[in-house]
């Protein structure tokens, strides 16, 4: 004969939100189930008596949220066939419990009886320390749910599930696509407990708390403007083909423009699956950030050099790292890599009306301008000239963006000689700071000299961080030249003069022209 399950929710924090009711099911002597032990009312419970089983171990030996959630909610399902069963989960059972859901569902097709017993959420408790009425249009998704984040800033969101740090990087990226680097939100954690938090921070220090866990959320207002436009229909297909007579040139007959991803697709899910090779399956968006980082700088070198074999290969290792990204992120049911190319093909449509649609353009000039609009259309929450400019890029690729951004509204020099005699000024006043001998003014006086070459490097066409990656390029070749030298002589590095390794230099030089 089935028996019954009653669900019960343990609260947001301390065993004293328990209902009477919850705290007399639980000492009814019914087998009780915690889907975790991680919770601070759990002590309290031992203390009272109530015995219990948890559910804790299934999270480490299942590949992904929904498996854990499947392995438990048959496990109530299969206790429930031999006695009397008591499911608790934490804070409500209706509020962001997606087991509840799956049990209620469940249950049912197997004809076993279930009853919930309503129970306090943190919820409640945010509604006060934030003050905000939930009739408002208040939102609670998952912080895994990155499609609903996509609509942040539009109505008051409450994001769940932010327990570890690296959630919270996965939720701020995510963020960032449609809110302003510095936006408010509420960082929310131990609602109810003696330490609770529940404070102001921007959007960028999101990852950078000092204590993020399982009773952590995150709370964002509904921003005056928001950027939030999806496009889900794409258009017809068309065939592109593109040449750079300057640098390469390919016949269209003799190479194709599609390609099939499933050979690699294929690799990384052989590499990430149970059994496959253990560093990728350790790996997380943050982990491999850097060689995402390395790998297109190695293929800005390669077409530096007109390296085309290097080329090929650099844009191999780009491309795994998509497929690495995507792959990762389907994984824990963000998204998909069809989702990543159907995202960025929309967005080519969008923004090429003169292919995909009837505006008329007269030239390339024409088109930037038109891409700038349609970009501006997009992101309507950018109210400033300079929103958008990430902090976190390299500070000559920002200096460049800052100075091209400011162009666009008539701050900028007339001509390049104004920058160049701007660019003497401050080389002139970082003498006068080195002359001074104080620290806080070179700092300040050599910052400025490097603010205004990347926007003289931009008036003469070039782009500072290209530019000085080459530059690094080049040293280390040369110096490999020179090192060659001193080790050839078998000699020591002391026993140079300083014109000597400066010789070996020029002739690093010499080799490099002529080669």
């Amino acid at each position: 004969m089935k028996k019954g399950i009653t669900v019960v929710g343990l609260g947001p924090g301390s065993a004293g939100h328990l209902s009477l009711e919850t705290m007399a099911v639980l000492q009814s002597g019914s087998r009780v189930i915690l889907r975790t032990a991680v919770h601070p009312s759990v002590k309290e419970l031992e203390q009272a008596g109530v015995k219990f089983t948890s559910c804790d171990a299934v999270y480490e030996k299942e590949a992904s949220f929904e498996d854990v959630y499947q392995k438990i909610v048959t496990a109530v399902l299969q206790a429930a066939g031999e006695q009397e069963v008591v499911y608790a989960v934490p804070g409500s059972p209706l509020v962001a419990e997606r087991t509840v859901v799956m049990l209620r569902e469940q249950a049912a097709a197997a004809g076993v009886p279930l009853k919930i017993l309503p129970a306090m959420s943190f919820l409640d408790l945010a509604y006060v320390n934030l003050a905000v009425d939930p009739i408002a249009g208040l939102r609670i998704v998952d912080a895994h749910d990155f499609e609903a984040l996509a609509s942040a800033g539009q109505y008051p969101l409450m994001i769940t599930q932010v327990y570890s740090q690296l959630v919270a990087s996965d939720v701020k990226i995510n963020l960032m696509e449609v809110l302003d680097d510095e936006a408010q939100l509420y960082f929310l954690r131990n609602l109810g407990l003696p330490d609770e938090e529940c404070r102001p921070i921007k959007l960028y220090e999101l990852d950078r708390q000092p204590q993020i866990d399982h009773l952590t959320s995150v709370f964002i207002p509904a921003q005056e403007q928001t950027v939030v436009q999806h496009v889900n229909v794409l258009r017809e297909e068309k065939e592109l083909c593109f040449d750079d007579d300057d640098d390469f040139y390919c016949d269209s007959d003799e190479f194709r423009y599609d390609a099939d991803l499933l050979p690699l697709t294929e690799v990384m899910s052989k590499l990430r699956a149970p059994g496959g090779c253990p560093w990728d399956r350790e790996q997380t968006h943050s982990s491999i950030r850097r060689n995402m980082i390395e790998e297109v700088y190695e293929f800005l070198e390669a077409v530096d050099n007109h390296d085309c074999e290097g080329m090929e290969e650099e844009l191999g290792d780009i491309l795994m790292q998509v497929v690495f990204h995507a792959h990762m992120a389907q994984d824990a049911n963000l998204f998909s890599l069809q989702d990543v190319i159907d995202g960025v093909a929309a967005k080519l449509t969008r923004r090429h009306p003169h292919v995909f649609g009837s505006r008329k353009v007269s030239g390339s000039d024409e088109v930037i301008k038109n891409w700038e609009d349609i970009k501006l259309e997009e992101k309507k929450d950018r109210t400033h000239v300079l929103d958008g400019i990430s902090p976190g890029l390299p500070a000559l690729m920002r200096a460049y963006k800052l100075h091209s951004k400011a162009s666009k509204v008539g701050f900028d020099w007339p001509d390049t000689e104004g920058v160049w005699e701007k660019v003497m000024e401050e080389l002139q006043e970082l003498q006068e700071a080195v002359a001074g001998g104080s620290q806080k003014e070179m700092e300040h006086e050599l910052g400025d000299l490097l603010f205004i070459l990347a926007g003289y490097a931009r008036h003469i066409g070039l782009e500072p961080e290209t530019a000085l990656t080459a530059a690094n390029n080049r040293f280390i070749k040369r110096f490999a030249y020179v090192e060659k030298k001193v080790r050839s002589s078998k000699k020591k590095w002391e026993d140079f003069s300083l014109a000597e390794l400066d010789a070996f230099w020029l002739l690093a030089k010499d080799f490099e022209k002529n080669n």
